[in-house]
C-alpha cells in the first residue's frame, strides 16, 4: 500500500510502498476515502522539515530542553545518536479521514466490516491507503454525510472543544482572530449555538468567506472601522469571548483580544500563537485566559486513546469521540457547510506534488482533500504467512537475524552494532505500524519488513531474533521464538509476572532450546568489567551500593500504563544484574521497601530501596530515586571488599582505592555495553556457544524483581527458593 511520509532531517516529503499495518485488539482497519490535509499544522511540519538542526532546535524549543536532559545524564555522545536516529526517521502525516472498515480487532465489535467510518489522530489517521485506528478515535459518518465530508471530522472536533470550553450562552458575543479552516469552522459552530461571530484575519477574501458563512461581520486587523463594528455587534459593551485560532510568532492577536474585550470576558487559545500576555490590560479587565486542548478529553491519554477505556458520561460529558460524532451531526443537519472551505480535491497519488506546492504557497490554500479513489474495488491484503518474493539466498557464513519492534532504544542502540557487525545479515524486521518497518528496512538494509511478527518467527531463513516491543509482549515472544528453534535476545524485562516467567520457563524446558539472552547491557560496559574482574581476584563477600536516580516521568510516558508494568519493574533488571555479576553469585532474598505517596499504589510506587543478600555472602543494595535534582548524573555504583573499594560515576569515569593507593580511569565517550553485549549474542548464536549470560542468571535477576514488587506490597522479605519456584532454574 501506499502511505505520506515526512524525513524531519530533510525534510522530504514521498510516497513510500509499505506493508499493511497490524490489525490489534481494540481497534479497526480502515481503508481510507478522503484525507484532509491541513495546511496550518501540515504546512508548519513542511517548513520546519526544511529549517538547519538549529532551525529546527529554535522551533521547538520543548524538544531541545529535554535533548540537554539527556545529555546531562546519558552523555553527549549518546544523545546525539538518539536524536540523529529521531530525526533521520520515517514519520507519517495527516490526522483526519474518512473510510470504510475492513477488519475488526477484538474488543472494537462495535463496528463492522464495510462500515462508512470517520477517524481522528496524528500516527493513527494518516495519509496511507490502509490505516489501524483504536475504537476510541473511530465514529460511523451519518449516512447522508459523504464522505469527502466525513474526513472534516477531526478538525470539527477541536473547533467544537474550542467552543466547549468558552461555556458561552445563546444571545452572546465572540470574535475569531484568525479565519483558516478552524476559524471558518468555528464561526459556523457559533452561528449554530445562537452566539454572534466576528472575524478578524490578515486575508481579505478569508474575512468574506466567514461572512458568507454567518459572521456578522469580518475584518483585517488593521481595518480602522474594526472598533466601531465591535462597539455596534456588542452594544458598547465589547466582545464576550475571544477565540485565537491564529498561528505564527506574532503577538498581535493576543494584543488584540484585550482591546475587544469586555470587561471580565474569557480568551480560548486554540491555534499554537504567542501569548505574551500584557499584564496591566488583562490584569483591568480581569480576563479569564484558557487553552483548548485538541479533540477534547480524552486527547493524550494513552489509557482512553490507546486501550479503548471510555470515560462515563456521567462525569465526562464531552469527549473527543463524542465531539467527532457531534461535529458530524452539525454537518448532517446542514448547520455547518464544508464545501465553500475545500480549496481542491487532489488524488492521493499526486500526495508529493500537493506538498510541494503547499511548500511554496502563502498562506492563501485553506484546505486540501486527498481523494483515494473509493470506487475502486477494495484492496486485499496478502494471506498471513511467508511471501514467495521473500525468500532469499542467505549469506554464507552469516548469522540471520529477525528482529521484532524497531523503537528508537532499537534503533539508536542495538541495530546500527548489528548492521557494522560483518557477521550478521539482517533479514527481517516486523512493526506495528508501516513506517516504522519501512523506516528500519531503509536504515539498517533488512531485506524485507513487514508487520506480521509471526512471519518472522516461521522464517527457515532466520536463525536468530532480536525482540524489542513494549514490556507486557516479551515473555509471550520470547516463548514462542524459543518453540520455533530461534536463539532469541529480548529487551529488558523478561516477563513482568510470575505467570509470564513460567510460561518461559516451560517454553525452556519443553522445547529444549535455552539459547536466551536479555538485554541487560549493563555488565558488558568496559568499566563494570574491569570493576568486577578486580573485586573478583579479591574472594572476599562484597557490600555494593548502586544509586540510580531514574527521574520524573513525562505526563504522557507509556510507563505509566500499568498493562505494561511499572518503570522499576522494566529498568530495575539491569541494576539488579550489575549486582549479581559483580558479586559473581546468585541472589538468595530481597527486601525492598519505598516511599509511599498518598493514594498511590503498589504499581505507582518509585523511590525504592532493595537490599539483596547472595549465596557467598555478599549484599547488595538498590537505591532506584526519582525525585532528586535534574542536573544529577543517573547512576553511581560504589563497591566494598577484600580491602578494595571501587566508583563508577555514570559510566564516565570509575576510580579504584587500595590501601594508600588509588587510579581513576576517564572517558571521553559513555560506554554503557551494547556494542560489546551484541558481539557476544552473535559468536554465541553463530557458534551454537553457550549464551553470554547463563540462563538461570536471567531468571534470577527476573525473579529478584518480582520479589522486590511483592516486598514493597508486604513489607516482608522474600526468598527466591520460595518465591515463583518453578520459575527457578538450577545452576547449569
Amino acid at each position: 500500500m501506499k502511505q505520506v511520509s515526512q524525513n524531519y532531517k530533510t525534510g522530504q516529503i514521498q510516497l513510500e510502498d509499505v506493508e499493511w499495518p497490524a490489525l490489534k485488539p481494540g481497534g479497526v482497519l480502515v481503508r481510507s476515502h478522503f484525507s484532509l490535509v491541513s495546511t496550518g499544522t501540515e504546512g508548519m511540519k513542511v517548513r520546519e522539515g526544511k529549517l538547519s538542526y538549529l532551525g529546527k532546535a529554535r522551533a521547538r524549543p520543548d524538544q531541545l530542553k529535554k535533548v540537554l536532559q539527556t545529555v546531562r545524564q546519558q552523555g553527549l555522545a549518546a544523545t546525539y545518536q538518539k536524536v540523529m536516529n529521531k530525526l533521520d526517521s520515517l514519520t507519517p502525516l495527516g490526522y483526519s479521514l474518512s473510510g470504510e472498515v475492513v477488519a475488526v480487532g477484538a474488543g472494537a465489535e462495535e463496528f463492522q466490516v464495510g462500515q462508512r467510518v470517520a477517524c481522528a489522530g496524528a500516527g493513527y489517521a494518516n495519509h496511507a491507503e490502509i490505516n489501524f485506528v483504536p475504537r476510541n478515535l473511530v465514529v460511523p459518518a451519518p449516512q447522508n454525510v459523504t464522505a469527502k465530508h466525513a474526513a472534516f471530522a477531526t478538525v470539527g472536533a477541536i473547533a467544537l472543544h474550542g467552543f466547549r470550553q468558552a461555556e458561552m450562552q445563546l444571545g452572546e458575543t465572540a470574535c475569531v482572530i484568525g479565519l483558516g479552516l478552524l476559524g471558518q469552522l468555528l464561526v459556523q459552530i457559533l452561528r449554530a449555538a445562537g452566539v454572534h461571530a466576528i472575524g478578524i484575519d490578515v486575508i481579505e477574501e478569508r474575512c468574506r468567506l466567514a461572512e458568507q458563512l454567518g459572521a456578522k461581520a469580518a475584518l483585517m486587523p488593521e481595518d480602522a472601522s474594526l472598533d466601531t463594528v465591535v462597539s455596534r455587534v456588542t452594544g458598547g459593551k465589547g466582545v464576550d469571548c475571544i477565540f485565537i485560532t491564529a498561528g505564527g510568532s506574532s503577538n498581535g492577536p493576543t494584543e488584540l483580544a484585550v482591546r475587544i474585550a469586555r470587561d471580565r470576558a474569557r480568551v480560548v487559545d486554540i491555534g499554537k500563537t504567542s501569548l505574551d500576555l500584557p499584564w496591566n490590560e488583562y490584569y483591568l479587565k480581569e480576563l479569564d485566559v484558557r487553552f483548548s486542548r485538541s479533540y477534547g478529553p480524552g486527547r493524550y491519554d494513552p489509557t482512553y486513546e490507546e486501550r479503548g477505556i471510555d470515560y462515563p458520561i456521567g462525569y465526562v460529558r464531552w469527549t473527543e469521540k463524542r465531539n467527532l460524532a457531534a461535529f458530524l451531526e452539525l454537518v448532517s443537519e446542514g448547520k455547518v457547510l464544508l464545501d465553500p472551505l475545500i480549496s481542491s480535491v487532489r488524488p492521493f497519488a499526486e500526495a508529493e506534488q500537493v506538498y510541494q506546492e503547499l511548500a511554496r504557497s502563502k498562506g492563501n490554500v485553506l484546505t486540501m482533500v486527498f481523494d483515494y479513489g473509493a470506487a475502486l474495488e477494495p484492496v486485499r491484503r496478502e494471506p498471513v504467512g511467508l511471501k514467495a518474493a521473500r525468500v532469499v539466498t542467505p549469506a554464507v557464513g552469516k548469522l540471520r537475524i529477525g528482529v521484532i519492534g524497531a523503537g528508537n532504544y532499537a534503533s539508536s542502540m542495538l541495530l546500527p552494532h548489528l548492521q557494522k557487525n560483518g557477521e550478521v545479515e539482517l533479514v527481517a524486521v516486523a512493526t506495528t505500524t508501516s513506517l516504522s518497518g519501512q523506516n528500519a528496512k531503509r536504515k539498517f538494509g533488512f531485506t524485507y519488513a513487514t508487520t506480521e511478527y509471526k512471519e518472522v518467527l516461521e522464517d527457515p531463513g532466520i536463525d536468530a531474533v532480536i525482540i524489542a516491543t513494549r514490556h507486557s509482549s516479551h515473555a509471550r515472544l520470547v516463548a514462542e521464538a524459543l518453540r520455533n528453534g530461534k536463539a532469541t535476545y529480548v529487551e529488558k524485562p523478561l516477563a513482568i509476572s510470575i505467570d509470564e516467567l513460567e510460561m518461559v520457563r516451560q517454553a525452556v524446558s519443553e522445547s529444549g532450546n535455552d539459547r536466551l539472552m536479555v538485554g541487560f547491557n549493563r555488565r558488558f560496559a568496559p568499566m563494570v568489567t574491569e570493576l568486577a574482574q578486580r573485586f573478583w581476584s579479591a574472594r572476599s563477600p562484597l557490600v555494593t551500593h548502586y544509586r540510580v536516580h531514574a527521574g520524573q516521568l513525562e505526563q504522557n510516558s507509556w510507563y505509566l500504563d500499568h498493562t505494561e508494568g511499572s518503570r522499576f519493574l522494566g529498568e530495575s533488571g539491569h541494576f539488579f544484574d550489575v549486582l549479581s555479576y559483580v558479586a559473581n553469585a546468585r541472589p538468595i532474598s530481597v527486601m525492598a521497601t519505598a516511599l509511599r505517596p498518598e493514594a498511590a499504589t503498589a504499581d505507582d510506587l518509585e523511590n525504592i530501596v532493595a537490599v539483596i543478600r547472595y549465596e557467598n555472602g555478599s549484599i547488595g543494595n538498590l537505591l532506584y530515586l526519582t525525585q532528586g535534582a535534574t542536573k544529577v548524573p543517573k547512576e553511581y555504583l560504589e563497591i566494598f571488599g577484600g580491602g578494595l573499594t571501587g566508583q563508577l560515576h555514570n559510566f564516565e569515569s570509575h576510580m579504584v582505592f587500595e590501601r594508600d593507593r588509588q587510579k581513576r580511569t576517564k572517558t571521553m565517550r559513555v560506554d554503557k555495553g551494547q556494542k560489546s553485549e551484541m558481539e557476544a549474542f552473535v559468536r554465541g548464536a553463530k557458534a551454537g556457544a553457550a549464551m553470554p549470560i547463563p540462563v538461570e542468571s536471567l531468571f534470577d535477576t527476573t525473579l529478584t524483581t518480582l520479589a522486590a514488587m511483592e516486598s514493597v506490597r508486604t513489607g516482608k522479605e522474600v526468598a527466591l527458593a520460595g518465591y515463583g519456584i518453578a520459575s527457578r532454574i538450577p545452576s547449569v
